[in-house]
């Protein structure tokens, strides 16, 4: 977007998760992408196509029977090669800011969230003293929409919607270069939700000036989430991504070009209400071909193969601009 190198740039990354007694688990297939400066990228898919794992993998945040390869860029660190040291002392919260899937599992039961936000604050920032430690604390929780006279509260005290918010308020309080999201509007109402998406892309934006190197990689259901705040859509299903295009084009006119994320879109209420038919594949057990297959109208026999990311869509018989119905039934297989 801005002719500067990457903040992220994942080339080739693969999960494989051994099971005991079992075969391995392909969590995630050969993901490739960047995330610009300025940019925010929004990853989507139903549950358990692999999106959270992605995330995880690229903080280290993966169980002991994970296996890794391929690269994950940020700057001239590779973040699957990092060690746990690196990654905790200079990853973690400064390089990379998270909002987690389960925001109460990442706060402190035993500490206030003014006491974890003040921590945060002089960690980050080098904010010292109890006044300007205070009033940076309520600074970070007005930037996430959380109440201020919820701040003495412990996080069991807080609801779903509130520890997200306090999650979010926390990730951003670094500025970190790189912000991951991970579902950052579960439990919120839809009017938190366009604060907190629009708190995300002002983060993003940094005052106007997309050189100064903040990006945003953004996993969510939420495609209205997405469609307000995100300037490219990758599409995930069964571990591998399908569909990587620019925002307007996937939302509007001529719309995604893959079957499965025209799928998505066509699922959506506010559109035809049509659910896709069938299930996702098991991760331990995919098919050589193209895992959309079994559910997808247009498939032949050439889907057997494996289709490659062409132009923005890995698919054999891609949806064109104009021409978006099925393939005729006597070219199936």
């Amino acid at each position: 977007m801005t002719g500067r190198p990457p903040v992220l740039a994942v080339r080739g990354l693969s999960v494989r998760f051994l099971v005991p007694g079992g075969g391995p688990v392909a969590a995630v297939t050969d993901a490739h992408f960047d995330v610009a400066p300025g940019e925010c990228l929004a990853l989507i898919g139903e549950s358990g196509c692999g999106k959270s794992v992605l995330a995880s993998a690229l903080l280290g945040l993966l169980p002991a029977n994970a296996q890794t390869a391929g690269h994950a860029l940020l700057g001239d660190l590779d973040l699957l090669a990092a060690d746990e040291r690196t990654l905790a002392r200079t990853v973690r919260g400064r390089r990379i800011g998270l909002i987690p899937q389960s925001p109460a599992a990442h706060l402190t039961p035993v500490r206030t969230i003014r006491a974890q936000t003040e921590e945060t604050v002089a960690a980050l920032t080098g904010v010292r003293g109890r006044a300007s430690l205070r009033a940076a604390a309520e600074k970070a929780a007005a930037r996430a929409a959380f109440p201020a006279d919820h701040l003495d509260r412990y996080p069991h005290e807080l609801s779903g919607g509130l520890a997200q918010r306090a999650a979010t308020a926390l990730a951003l309080i670094g500025d970190a270069p790189l912000l991951l999201a991970d579902e950052p509007t579960t439990g919120l109402d839809r009017d938190l939700v366009d604060h907190t998406v629009d708190e995300l892309r002002r983060h993003v934006d940094a005052a106007g000036n997309p050189d100064e190197g903040r990006a945003l990689l953004m996993i969510t259901h939420d495609l209205a989430a997405a469609e307000r705040i995100a300037d490219r859509v990758a599409v995930m299903y069964a571990g591998r991504i399908v569909e990587l295009t620019d925002a307007k084009t996937f939302f509007g006119t001529p719309g995604p070009r893959h079957p499965y994320s025209r799928g998505l879109l066509n699922a959506l209420p506010d559109r035809a209400f049509t659910p896709i038919p069938g299930m996702p594949p098991e991760l331990g057990a995919l098919p050589e071909g193209c895992a959309f297959a079994p559910r997808c109208d247009r498939s032949t026999a050439t889907c057997a193969t494996l289709p490659p990311l062409r132009e923005s869509a890995a698919c054999h018989h891609p949806i064109e601009a104009q021409a978006p119905s099925p393939v005729p039934e006597d070219a199936r297989a």
